[in-house]
Parts: structure tokens; sequence; C-alpha cells
């Protein structure tokens, strides 16, 4: 396996991300150690959450785990700023980002986080005042490095040229949707990352479990809290010219449909790393099996046409 370096920064993680969005939802504390502590024997680091999952519950589970083993210095925390935490509003003021950068590290038990990235754009406030405030904040030591979510062309454009011109630190990673039947919000700045050496950072990288072959029908939907919206979006003829190419690949490789839509997301330009989660150590074997499968010329471009 190896491993790629986010953007220009001296963050190196192999191609996989653990998307902690499940910690105090469908993976319970108790459980979440084990899956943890796998993920970190099977040789990955990089963990993903934010402040908002759980409105902080994600990032306290995770800070109990490091506190618990003492392995800090063995991970690499990604967190992110910015979404409705009561204010009734996406935030990304200089006010609240020092606010909220305080008390992530509380929760998370550290004292410096590897990537803060911004959630979601706030349009009332100028992308000067935020970058000037993660500029701070990088200075001050509690951040390593800084990262977007969400953001289209001319946002990214707009925030590198506004660092360049100050001398701030810039976004260099970008996370935004991205898997096989959803491609549009990443490869809308892929052109934009490749030039100016930005990793991209896809969630819903399984599209919600569909990519994984676990949703065939809409009988099959209705066993899952998240089925109804994969009915109204999956199951349609994009949705399953995929999934034929996908089993195809499956049979040829002997990989999981999961492991070869991660694989897929893995291989594309500019990407860093697909986000992924799971809530059992046998699914997460799974998920860190995907980050060592490559995949021919051919598996990519049937996938690719199979999505189009």
């Amino acid at each position: 396996m190896t491993k790629r370096r986010l953007g220009r920064t001296e963050l190196f993680i192999e191609p996989l991300v653990f998307g902690c969005n499940v910690l105090g939802w469908t993976l319970e504390e108790s459980t979440a150690y084990g899956v943890l502590d796998a993920l970190l024997d099977g040789g990955f680091a990089a963990v993903d959450t934010a402040d908002s999952y759980g409105k902080g519950k994600s990032e306290t589970i995770l800070g109990n785990w490091m506190k618990a083993r003492g392995n800090r210095d063995k991970v690499l925390v990604f967190t992110k700023v910015g979404s409705d935490m009561g204010q009734g509003h996406r935030d990304l003021s200089a006010k609240w980002i020092e606010e909220e950068v305080d008390a992530s590290l509380t929760r998370l038990q550290t004292d410096y986080i590897d990537l803060y990235q911004t959630h979601w754009p706030d349009p009332n406030t100028p992308q000067e005042e935020t970058l000037a405030a993660l500029d701070r904040v990088v200075k001050a030591g509690k951040v390593r490095y800084i990262g977007s979510s969400n953001q289209d062309t001319a946002l990214l454009t707009e925030s590198l040229a506004i660092s360049k011109a100050n001398g701030l630190a810039r976004y260099e990673t970008i996370q935004n949707e991205f898997n096989l039947y959803d491609r549009a919000k990443f490869e809308e700045v892929q052109a934009t990352c490749v030039a100016e050496e930005i990793s991209g950072i896809g969630y819903f990288s399984l599209a919600r479990g569909f990519l994984a072959g676990k949703y065939r029908s809409a009988a099959d939907a209705q066993q899952s809290p998240r089925g109804q919206a994969v009915v109204e979006k999956y199951l349609n003829p994009k949705g399953f010219s995929i999934l034929k190419a996908l089993d195809a690949i499956s049979k040829r490789t002997g990989a999981t449909p999961a492991e070869v839509s991660l694989a897929w997301v893995a291989a594309q330009p500019g990407v860093g790393a697909p986000i992924a989660s799971a809530t059992s150590v046998e699914q997460l074997a799974s998920l860190m099996k995907s980050a060592r499968l490559t995949l021919s010329a051919e598996d990519i471009k049937e996938l690719t046409d199979a999505g189009k």
C-alpha cells in the first residue's frame, strides 16, 4: 500500500479515511473502541469527524478512545466546523471558528487538530474573514492544516487567491460528495484540485450503502433507516447499470462491490481518499481491503461508463 500526500501538507495517508459520523449514532462507544483499534492495527490512521456529528458526541467518543489508548500520536484527526450547532445558521465567522476550535479540542482531549475543515459555505461571512481566522488557529498551533467541504470551483478558486494574496494558510483538501453514482460535486472542482495540488476526500463514497450492493429492490431498502432515500435516488436504470458493472468486476477480482466502489473513487485523479464508515470489525476489514485493491484500466473504464 502506497501512502498519499494530502495537498502540499506533511500528512501522508493510506487511501481510506474512517468516517466517524457513526460514533454515538449507529456505533456506540462500547463497541467503537474495538473498531477503531482494528483500524490502527490494519495500518490506517486517518479519521474524519465534525463538531456537529451528534452535537459533539462523535468528537467526544474519539477523544475518549485516544485518551484510553494513549495513541494520539498514531492518529490523524480530521474534524470540521461551520454547521449549525444551535446558532440557527451555518457559521464560518471568525468569532465562531475561534470559539469552536477550542470546544473541539476539549472534546477530542488533544491540543492540536491535524486537518480542520470548513463544513459548509457560509454566505453571510466573507471568505477573507474565515481564512484569516483559520490562519490564526494554525499559527497558534491548534491546527496543523486546513481544508474545505462542499465548495464549488468559484469558491475554491476565490479562497486560494485570498490565501495567496494575504500569505494565509490555504485549503489543502476538499471534502465533496463523490461516488460512482454521484460524481458532479467533485468532478466540478477536480481540475482545480489537480492543478493546485489539493486532495479530494470524498464523502457518501458508497452512496448510503447502495454501492455495497445491499439494496437491489424497494423491499431491500425498507429494511434500513436510509432505505427510502435509496429507493428514491438510486433504484433506476443508471443505478442498476452501475450494480451490473460492480457485479461483473467483483466476480473477476474476488472483491466485494463495496471494495470495488471505493477502489474506483481512490483511482480518480485529484483524490486523496474516500471516506467510509463501519459499525463492526468485520465491515471494517472489507473497507481496508479496498485500499489495497488495484483495479485494471478496463475495470475503471467499465465502471465509469456504467454511471454516465
